[in-house]
This record gives structure tokens, C-alpha cells and sequence, in this order.
């Protein structure tokens, strides 16, 4: 994607999110921090305006009183352009929207982190544990997590 196709998406990406968006360019890779109310209006823009058709990671990252969910977006065939979308949400209530039907390799990610950090998804079609037992207490992944012996 060249510099003023870009900013028009830019352009675009503000209007259409009202709770705000903070914008770094890195060389190749643009970082987006974006409201969790305007995740789907965001990630829908990426993926229709920008082509970025490949959701390749979501991760999350425990920052203490808040959760940072981290989408990184590509363009396939590949072409260089990628975009990280960085949503913050609060540990007491640590949900999002989900983007399963916008990027269907979400559906795997979204449950690892729901599993492991205890973000809730809401919309996913199936978000159930997928790398612990359901009778497993906690999410082991998050900074305050207590290891018990059994």
C-alpha cells in the first residue's frame, strides 16, 4: 500500500472511530491503538479498504491493570503491507468483539486467548477452553495467576 492510499485509509479509520485512534508508522508496518468499540469497524475497513486479508496473530499481553490484544494483519498475496491492531480492554471485564467472521483464522486464536488470559469474545461461534480442561481454574498466562499444588 503507497503512502497516500494509506493516509486516505487513515482518514477513513479516524472517521469511522469515534473512541479514537492513535497511529505509528514503523518502515513497512503501521500500529494502530483503537477503542474496543470500534474493533469491528476498524478491522472491517482493514480488510475491505486495505486488503489486509490475513489475520496471521492475535496474542494478548497482560499489562497490569489492563489487557493489550494484539492483531497482526497481512495482505496475501504477500506484498509487505502489514498492520498491528492494538486494542486495550480493562482486567475487570476483559472483553472484545470478536472478528471470526471478518478473519476466520481468529476462530482458534480468540479461544487460545479467552483459554489462557480469560478475554471474552463476544459473538465467537464456539468459545469454549482449547488447550486446558474445562474444569481448569484460572488462566494461567496472566500476571496475578497462582500455581497450587494438588
Amino acid at each position: 500500500m503507497d503512502a497516500s492510499a494509506l493516509d486516505g485509509l487513515l482518514a477513513d479509520l479516524h472517521a469511522s472511530a469515534p473512541g479514537g485512534l492513535e497511529v505509528r508508522r514503523d518502515g513497512a508496518c503501521t500500529l494502530l491503538q483503537a477503542a474496543p468499540a470500534d474493533l469491528p469497524v476498524v478491522m472491517r475497513l482493514l480488510r475491505e479498504q486495505a486488503g489486509l486479508n490475513y489475520l496471521a496473530n492475535l496474542t494478548a499481553v497482560d499489562r497490569g491493570e489492563s489487557f493489550e490484544v494484539v492483531y497482526h494483519l497481512f495482505r496475501i498475496p504477500a506484498d509487505g503491507a502489514q498492520v498491528v491492531v492494538k486494542c486495550r480492554v480493562p482486567r475487570a471485564e476483559p472483553r472484545l468483539p470478536s472478528v471470526v467472521a471478518l478473519y476466520p483464522t481468529a476462530d482458534w486464536q480468540e479461544r487460545e486467548v479467552y483459554d489462557l488470559m480469560g478475554v471474552i469474545f463476544d459473538g465467537h461461534p464456539n468459545l469454549v477452553r482449547v488447550l486446558l480442561p474445562d474444569d481448569f481454574v484460572g488462566h494461567p498466562l496472566r500476571k496475578d495467576f497462582k500455581v497450587t499444588a494438588t
